[in-house]
């Protein structure tokens, strides 16, 4: 092993913005399992199956749609 180095030639890893990053999600009991399920089924570690999922949402541009609904007017609904 070299006591000193010479970086002043180095080039950055081209692959390093499609590295994974830890970060921590609060995810419900019932994603968890739906996705552990699935891992069983397809043998894939279910966080990969997490991650591929999440990958071809921002992949397609998917976005996320809701409507809130106030509360009289589903009473409202459910009365007529």
């Amino acid at each position: 092993m070299k006591k000193e180095y010479d970086f002043s030639k180095s080039v950055g890893n081209p692959y390093a913005k499609h590295l994974k990053k830890q970060v921590t999600l609060r995810l419900g009991v019932d994603v968890i399992d739906y996705f552990k399920n699935l891992a069983d089924e397809t043998g894939i570690p279910y966080q990969n199956l997490i991650n591929l999922y999440l990958q071809d949402c921002a992949h397609a541009h998917k976005k996320l749609r809701l409507k809130w609904v106030s509360a009289t007017k589903k009473v409202a609904e459910q009365v007529a």
